[in-house]
Parts: C-alpha cells; sequence; structure tokens
C-alpha cells in the first residue's frame, strides 16, 4: 500500500515534469476555459432575455417541480457544446504529450491539428456525452431525493467507464462504443494507479492552492480594515493566481492521463518519466 502510494506522488512528480518543460501546453486548458466561457455566455443572455422564467416557475409548480420539455432540449444543445469544446481541447493537449513521452517537441499547432484530424470521433463522443448528461438529469427530476442518488452513483460509474475515452479517441480512433469498451479494459488494468496518481497530483496542487488562497484571505482582511484599494489588488491577483491554478489542474490530469494510457496500452515508459516507478505501479506490467 505504502509503496502504491509512493508511485502515486512519484508519478505525480513526473507529470509536474513534463509540464514544466513544456510550459506551453497551458495554452489548451486556457483555450479550453475561454471558450466555455463563450458557450455560457451565448446560452446565457438569449434565456435571460427571451425567456419568462416567472411563468418557467408556474409551469414547474403544477408539474411537481420538472422542467418543461424544452428545457431538456436546450440542455442538450449546452452540453453538446460545451462537452465538445472539452473533449476537442483535451484531445490536443493529450497529443502534444503523446509527442513528448515520444521524445518529440510538441508544438501548440500540432495539438490543434491532431484535434482536428479527429473531428468525426470528437462529434460523436460529444453527442454521446451530452446524451447521458441529458438522461441523468431526467433521472435526477423524475424523483425529488431518490432520482439526485440514483443519478450521482450512475455518472460516478459512467466517469470511471469513460476514464480513457479521450486518448482512445485521439491514438485508436475508434467510434464512441468501441471506445467505451476500451476505456474499460484499460481502467480495470490501471485503476490503482490512477486513483494514487490522482491522489499525489491533488496534494501538489492542495500546496499551490495555498498562496492563493492566502491572497483572497490577505485583500478581504485588507479591505474590512479599511485598506481598500491594496485589498481589492490583491483580490484581482488572487482571482488572477485562481484561473492560473485551474490551467495548470487541467493541464496534469490530462498529462497523467495520456501517461497512463501510453503504458497500459503500449507497455512503453513515457518520457519524462521513471522506468522503475511505472513498472512498479502496474502489478501487470511486463518486465522490460
Amino acid at each position: 500500500m505504502f509503496e502504491r502510494i509512493s508511485n502515486g506522488f512519484a508519478l505525480a512528480r513526473s507529470t509536474w515534469g513534463v509540464l514544466i518543460k513544456d510550459k506551453h501546453l497551458l495554452v489548451f486548458p486556457v483555450v479550453s476555459g475561454f471558450l466555455f466561457l463563450l458557450v455560457v455566455i451565448s446560452f446565457a443572455i438569449p434565456m435571460a432575455t427571451l425567456i419568462d422564467w416567472n411563468a418557467v416557475g408556474q409551469q414547474m409548480k403544477q408539474n411537481n417541480n420538472r422542467p418543461p420539455v424544452w428545457m431538456y432540449a436546450i440542455s442538450f444543445l449546452f452540453y453538446f457544446c460545451t462537452y465538445f469544446v472539452i473533449i476537442f481541447c483535451n484531445s490536443a493537449l493529450i497529443s502534444c504529450a503523446l509527442l513528448r513521452f515520444n521524445g518529440e517537441t510538441p508544438r501548440v499547432s500540432d495539438g490543434f491539428k491532431m484535434a482536428l484530424a479527429r473531428l468525426p470521433q470528437i462529434f460523436a463522443w460529444a453527442l454521446v456525452s451530452a446524451t447521458v448528461g441529458v438522461l441523468l438529469k431526467v433521472i435526477e427530476n423524475a424523483h425529488e431525493k431518490a432520482g439526485y442518488f440514483i443519478a450521482a452513483i450512475i455518472g460516478t460509474a459512467w466517469s470511471i467507464m469513460t476514464f480513457f475515452v479521450v486518448p482512445v479517441l485521439v491514438v485508436e480512433k475508434v467510434g464512441p462504443v468501441d471506445a467505451v469498451k476500451r476505456s474499460v479494459a484499460l481502467i480495470r488494468k490501471t485503476w490503482g494507479e490512477a486513483l494514487v496518481g490522482k491522489l499525489g497530483l491533488g496534494f501538489i496542487l492542495f500546496l499551490l492552492a495555498i498562496p492563493v488562497i492566502l491572497l483572497f484571505v490577505a485583500g478581504i482582511y485588507l479591505v474590512a480594515s479599511g485598506m481598500t484599494v491594496p485589498g481589492v489588488a490583491l483580490i484581482v491577483a488572487g482571482a488572477i493566481a485562481l484561473l492560473l491554478h485551474m490551467a495548470i489542474s487541467a493541464a496534469l490530469h490530462t498529462i497523467l492521463l495520456a501517461a497512463l494510457y501510453q503504458y497500459a496500452a503500449d507497455d512503453r515508459v513515457p518520457e519524462g518519466f521513471d522506468r522503475d516507478v511505472m513498472e512498479g505501479a502496474f502489478a501487470q506490467a511486463p518486465s522490460k
């Protein structure tokens, strides 16, 4: 157990080392966040200005707090757009990470080109993800209490089953059904490594979050003490640091996902990762 935890932290350190070497990989989560914000705005403005929410509220009261059917259609479109943006950018980042693992020097343009080459697979997976998202909402709204827990259980199981779907789409160029089957096969082999690796990353990200939290605390304290200008400046600095922390977190988790996929699928140690750590982490790893 302690050896697996140690391997998890070693995997996290190696993942951090890859990001330090290729800092431009942060471009992908930044672009993803920006596009996600555009999607939210493009849906929020029309819904806020064109829909009579008082009438919707009255209709929901008459229907046991269930939303009207047309809201599920809008939810599907919103889920599809957001999933497409996220999956596309994650595919680009995974492509660059795999290039680095194989000794190449990836450029941002390389990642986007490889993601564009997988547009049919990305489009299909975004459709599947949006459909599952809406179905979970339907289950959640079917019963006030039980629906929430059932949807949470199904959603968690779905997240685990589809853990490796994006790298499978990028590398193996298969459809959604085959991607899920392949992901399930890989997660059976790597669930322990994925867990300890994510825990290791979580610890590193927690340490990075401490100064961000301190900036907010110091800023709020100064504002409360009457020193508004320096307080607001610290809060703004904290907000910028928080956005950077979110980008780093997304990049690290995606790089770790790519590393786990390459070793599990091809039995090859990614460049930048320690051979002994990778072979020790995977109980079924072949001897080299």
